[in-house]
């Protein structure tokens, strides 16, 4: 009889420090996890600060370059020795920048879709490499006239920036994941004055996770980048131009028809850069990226020197009523071709501002084509330039919460939400009913399938973060269910802040939170699954 009491006290005494360990294992990692995501505030904050640094000063470059670019085609028209050393520039130019991409491969193109490619495991750049490639290769690819723009460039930058900062610090793989998303949206927020741009697009587009860590985490990078470029730049919008009082509620009619028609147009976009892809792929590197661009931009120089470069400085014109509809719809035709033309080189620069450039030329033509026929004041074209850029972004990237805040904080005036809201939900809708792919997720998966990038070996570990939606496929199912890709294990759940500690039994409920350890290689699997079980509405 005591040798029964003393085994039930023994065994009481074990699991009661079976539950103790447990309990103050649960309470180190919460702990753990609490430092860290202040550790991370306080590196976003550096990222920041140096992102803003690196992208104020390519900003500054940026202007520089489109701005002796229109001097020297000015001066081109008076003097034929002019315009015979501007000639040979734009050669050199587009040959130096060639050159740079075919030795740093990953600096070519846009840069946002590389981005997404390393945060899905895909690719391993280089950071320094690719900041000094982009660098100047952007630069002299949109100095010599090629419509790209800054914005994608200097997202890289800033992510490229925060990768450096892991790697010269030493930092674990999932935080180097987190600095380089940290670093996107500061780069984004200096290109643009735009910060909390700068934090939703990195939410929306880049890290599709909307968990406490990556949001405190990239509000400080992007505040601090900003307040450099503003130091620098002056707080004033981008745009000169504001648009201080909302569109008449009679006229909203008019914003659901420009969401339909601006959807369309996305989805050609969308295509008609797929297609010039396709067909510069198969063209020797030194006709698409030095010899076609070449008598493009010497074509544009000498009968339309307007459409060279990214085309900012045509929004304005159109906004204030100084160009009538047949030179809005001539310059949104060909900018529309140079564009696509541009982008296919693989030469670096941005999709972004040629984009919102097709946008504001879309939304002014419309309200100058419509004004006629309904009978309203012409002084409403600056609304539909800014609802043709806001639209136009969302149907081309999906990303309409990042169109909204980009464009209102652009303009300074966040008294359109209604009408900025609208027609990015029509716009939105009508590309992704006719099967539009985003066109940034389309590029980072045929860059990935198409050229050879060093991969990473699968021997780093990551942590990933997902929640559990209302009405997804796991919502009460237990966790032996979700069936991850091998290597892959859930290690915990957090659940109304509280950590638990999970095994194949523990069902999920809707608002948990997983946080999945995986090979590296296998992260863009393991997102995927995750997506499609716990963030996707399940019909039982």
């Amino acid at each position: 009889m005591a040798k029964k009491i003393i085994r039930r006290r023994n065994i009481k005494s074990t699991k009661e420090h079976i539950k103790k360990t447990r309990t103050t294992a649960t309470k180190q990692i919460l702990k753990r996890k609490e430092k860290f995501k202040y550790k991370l505030i306080l590196e976003g904050v550096g990222v920041g600060a140096l992102t803003g640094s690196v992208v104020s000063l390519y900003r500054f470059a940026f202007h520089k370059v489109e701005a002796a670019r229109t001097l020297m085609v000015d001066a081109a028209g008076q003097k034929f020795l002019v315009a015979l050393m501007g000639i040979g520039l734009v050669l050199f130019m587009l040959i130096v920048s060639s050159g740079v991409t075919k030795r740093e491969k990953i600096a070519g193109g846009s840069g946002i879709p590389q981005v997404e490619a390393e945060l899905k495991g895909q690719m391993n750049a280089n950071w320094l490499q690719v900041i000094i490639a982009k660098f100047i290769g952007s630069l002299l690819a949109i100095g010599a006239g090629l419509s790209l723009g800054s914005e994608g460039p200097s997202v890289q930058l800033g992510a490229m920036t925060g990768k450096g900062v892991s790697k010269i610090s030493r930092g674990l793989r999932t935080e180097e994941r987190m600095l380089i998303t940290c670093g996107s949206g500061a780069g984004l927020a200096a290109a643009f004055g735009a910060p909390l741009a700068g934090v939703v697009f990195t939410l929306e587009e880049m890290h599709k996770n909307f968990s406490q860590e990556v949001l405190l985490t990239t509000m400080a990078a992007a505040i601090t980048a900003d307040c450099i470029a503003a130091y620098i730049f002056g707080m004033e919008p981008i745009f000169e131009f504001t648009v201080s009082e909302g569109l008449p509620l009679d006229r909203i009619w008019m914003v659901v028809l420009l969401g339909v028609a601006i959807g369309l147009f996305g989805i050609l976009y969308t295509k008609a850069t797929f297609v010039t892809q396709e067909v510069f792929a198969e063209l020797n590197p030194k006709l698409k990226q030095v010899v076609i661009p070449f008598v493009m931009i010497i074509a544009l120089a000498m009968l339309v020197p307007e459409a060279l470069g990214s085309g900012s400085s045509l929004i304005e014109p159109v906004a204030n009523e100084t160009m009538p509809a047949k030179l809005i719809l001539g310059l949104l035709v060909i900018k529309f071709i140079t564009s696509t033309i541009s982008f296919g080189t693989g030469l670096p620069g941005g999709t972004f501002l040629p984009m919102l450039v097709l946008g504001a030329l879309a939304g002014g033509f419309f309200s100058e084509a419509l004004s006629p026929l309904v009978g309203y004041e012409e002084s409403y074209i600056q609304y539909f330039v800014i609802l043709g850029m806001a639209g136009y972004f969302s149907a081309i990237v999906r990303a309409p919460i990042t169109g909204i805040i980009l464009i209102c904080e652009m303009t300074g005036t966040f008294s359109n939400l209604l009408s900025l809201s609208m027609v990015s939900m029509v716009s939105y809708m009508a590309a992704d009913l006719l099967k539009s792919p985003p066109l940034y997720e389309a590029l980072t998966d045929r860059m990935i399938n198409g050229f050879k990038a060093k991969k990473p070996s699968g021997r780093n570990k990551i942590l990933l973060e997902s929640e559990v939606y209302c009405g997804s496929m796991m919502e009460g199912q237990p966790l032996s269910e979700i069936r991850l890709p091998e290597g892959c294990l859930v290690v915990s759940i957090l659940r109304d802040s509280q950590e638990i500690v999970p095994n194949g039994t523990t069902v999920i409920e809707a608002g948990d939170k997983l946080t999945v350890l995986c090979n590296e290689n296998l992260v863009m699997r393991t997102q995927y699954e995750l997506e499609q079980k716990c963030k996707t509405m399940f019909n039982r």
